[in-house]
């Protein structure tokens, strides 16, 4: 299924993908090193953070309960720290077999914050992302910040490293705050316009049942449910969009508008 790469279509890079995914927040999970696994109890596996934020230097912060078993290894590491991983997961808007997209992890320090360092986390998360769970923060629940030291992304278009200073200088999609609630409405409302979207599959994948799945400046990406397997295509659009005009316009070429076809003819 997989074309050659001079022959993909053009995609964002890197860097921008692991921001919008950043952006988008998704699930998390937070995977401590060894040092921070072990507790009466036995060892801590993966952690659902009360919250989490990822920055745009890269660092997270996460939010959780006084009493998790990890805070009280945090404070009691030597140096203050311990070795972590962050792992964000983009979830596809609509119901799919396999549902994650793609998958950033952050791997670095975590340490404790209380007091000024705290509160000053809790205002750079509000100053980004509002959430009332961060009022919990200091009241039952504890700040704790990953300074990171690699960041890695997987998704359909590849697997790879993200400089940090690349991350910092990328922007997110443009449409990552609206592209859920759109690929639901296509998926809900508007079947006619995903089959007409198929036309653009190739021909043995047309059989399967096809899903939105994504959704960027340079194009729309569809999922085809095969009895088989999954199979993840891009289409592209004619050009980089940044405004819900330029995507409507793109997206009515896509699907053949015949609207569009008079307007350029009587021009």
């Amino acid at each position: 299924m997989t074309e050659p790469t001079d022959r993909r279509p053009p995609a964002p890079k890197l860097a921008e993908r692991a921001r919008t995914i950043a952006a988008r927040g998704g699930r998390a999970a937070l995977l401590p090193s060894p040092e921070g696994t072990a507790t009466a109890a036995g060892p801590v596996a993966r952690i659902s953070p009360l919250l989490h934020h990822v920055h745009p230097c890269g660092a997270a912060s996460v939010l959780l309960p006084d009493d998790h078993p990890l805070v009280a290894t945090a404070w009691q590491a030597a140096r203050g720290e311990l070795t972590a991983m962050l792992e964000v997961a983009d979830q596809a808007p609509v119901r799919l077999r396999e549902p994650v997209r793609g998958l950033l992890w952050i791997t670095g320090w975590l340490r404790a914050l209380s007091g000024e360092k705290a509160r000053a986390e809790v205002l750079a998360i509000a100053e980004q992302r509002p959430d009332p769970r961060l009022l919990d923060a200091g009241h039952g629940a504890t700040v704790l910040r990953l300074n990171p030291l690699s960041l890695v992304l997987a998704d359909a278009e590849g697997t790879g490293s993200v400089p940090a200073d690349e991350f910092a200088n990328a922007a997110p999609d443009p449409f990552h705050q609206y592209e859920d609630e759109w690929l639901r409405h296509l998926e809900l409302s508007h079947r006619d316009v995903v089959g007409l979207l198929a036309r653009h599959l190739p021909e043995h994948l047309r059989g399967g049942h096809v899903r939105p799945l994504g959704l960027d400046r340079l194009g729309l990406r569809l999922r085809v449910e095969a009895a088989d397997s999954d199979h993840d295509v891009r289409i592209a659009f004619s050009r980089a969009v940044t405004s819900a005009a330029e995507l409507a316009t793109e997206l009515r070429k896509l699907v053949g508008c015949p609207f569009l076809a008079a307007s350029k003819n009587a021009s």
